[in-house]
């Protein structure tokens, strides 16, 4: 597929980086000479130098022969004019971010009128990222499927846990839960478990099943499986807002600390339930004082990395509070890792997850389409919904029988409004939404899964 990608900042770079693992043809546009020569000289892609809303400087990128143009500069306005003259110039699908809270509420209007495939909010994207983890505080991070009843659960073996040392199969017939073990990340490695894998303490593992069967599952091992009730957020940036607007309509009690004078009193009469407060999160005194130990919840979303990491681990160690960091730069992800935060965030690589789910469902088969794509451990493996058109080779055979290809594993078949943890008599028939993981490689029919 020939994609042009308007805008070489940190959304274009990761999406890059994303797609020229699956060999596609990409194009970058941006004006800053600097980052053009930045990801040609790291990708297998071609850059252009030039204004992305100019008809001269997309007809030099090749958007008359493209399949699709993604408009991710830090101007809305910018990659909406970039897709509206991509479509009368070259008949191409276009996909445009747009981050302003005031367009928030017109989203369905700006897709029709401007014939847009995609519409992606990085920083609303995020929040809710970090709203679903709140709500599950034991959760590292938790991965969303068909509308919500099937969830993906990433979290922590710690020290002691009794899951260290037991197998797969051991946990499925001892604790007769409806939940399925899906990835195991071990220091460098990952793994797609079968019945005969041990857990280890250390390991960060992936579930799949009902909210209703993970808190279930949690509660069994004595992890906590509530909600946290109150919040403080450090920083009131976009992704700030969105979040703590999220977190007010549950009803958790939120609290935002923000050195701009200016930006607070936007904040209070944005956010009129919130607590606003002027201060620098930075300051240890004023963290104290405001009864940090108090808070269920703590979220790093300033606009620098470094200070998140820090206030984060002073929030870890002074608190019982469940810690989210947002982390643009993904540079040095290892040793990031190896400090042990609760609950990273990166807008970036999430944006990079939608973008993908759209490309991948632009291939749907006549009998299986994406839904659903999520990638994991660090793009080592991939959460898929497929959701069956038709009859395939998949469908209408006990799983027993099917021949998958190696680090495949079948983890929900959702039907008639109910998961089914799958079993070796179970069968994918017409209609059923299935999510599926694996490793190693990229797939967007569902017949792919076969050998």
């Amino acid at each position: 597929m020939k994609i042009i990608i308007v805008g070489g900042g940190k959304v274009g770079t990761s999406l890059v980086a994303q797609l020229a693992g699956e060999a596609h043809n990409i194009v970058v546009v941006d004006t800053n000479e600097d980052s053009i020569n930045r990801i040609t000289n790291r990708y297998d892609a071609m850059g252009i130098l030039g204004n992305g809303v100019s008809y001269t400087t997309l007809q030099e990128a090749g958007v008359k022969s493209a399949d699709l143009l993604i408009a991710v500069t830090g101007s809305d306005e910018q990659n909406l004019l970039c897709c509206l003259i991509a479509k009368k110039a070259g008949h191409c699908k276009t996909i445009a971010r747009v981050s302003n809270p005031i367009y928030y509420d017109e989203i369905s209007f700006l897709k029709r009128e401007f014939d847009l495939e995609l519409i992606i909010n990085p920083e609303y994207t995020a929040a809710s990222e970090m709203a679903r983890v709140l709500q599950f505080p034991s959760a590292i991070k938790i991965d969303s499927f068909v509308r919500g009843g099937v969830e993906l659960f990433h979290f922590h073996i710690n020290e002691g846990s009794p899951l260290a040392g037991m197998s797969m199969s051991e946990i499925r017939n001892n604790m007769k839960s409806r939940i399925l073990f899906c990835t195991v990340r071990r220091e460098d490695d990952v793994f797609i478990p079968n019945g005969a894998f041990v857990l280890q303490s250390g390991d960060t593992v992936g579930i799949v099943g009902s909210r209703a069967d993970a808190i279930a599952f949690y509660k069994h091992l004595g992890l906590l499986a509530n909600r946290a009730n109150s919040v403080m957020i450090a920083g009131g940036g976009r992704i700030s807002y969105y979040l703590a607007e999220r977190l007010l309509r549950s009803g958790i009690e939120t609290t935002i600390v923000e050195m701009d004078y200016d930006r607070c009193e936007e904040l209070t009469t944005l956010l009129p339930q919130a607590t606003i407060l002027h201060g620098n999160v930075a300051d240890q005194r004023l963290l104290e004082e405001e009864g940090l130990h108090n808070y269920e919840g703590f979220a790093a979303l300033t606009g620098l990395d470094e200070e998140n990491i820090m206030i984060s681990l002073y929030a870890k160690s002074n608190s019982n509070a469940k810690v989210i960091t947002k982390i643009n730069r993904i540079n040095f992800a290892s040793v990031i890792n190896s400090l042990q935060l609760d609950t990273i965030v990166n807008p970036q690589l999430l944006t990079a997850d939608y973008i993908l789910r759209c490309i991948r469902s632009m291939n749907n088969s006549p009998n299986s389409e994406v839904e659903n794509l999520y990638q994991l451990e660090d793009g080592r493996a991939e959460a898929l919904e497929f959701r069956i058109k038709e009859a395939s080779a998949v469908t209408g055979k006990p799983l027993q029988e099917l021949k998958l290809q190696k680090n495949t594993l079948i983890c929900s078949i959702y039907r008639n409004g109910k998961n089914i943890v799958p079993s070796g008599q179970d069968t994918i028939e017409v209609g059923d939404s299935v999510i599926v993981v694996l490793a190693g490689r990229h797939i967007s029919d569902i017949k792919e899964i076969l050998r």
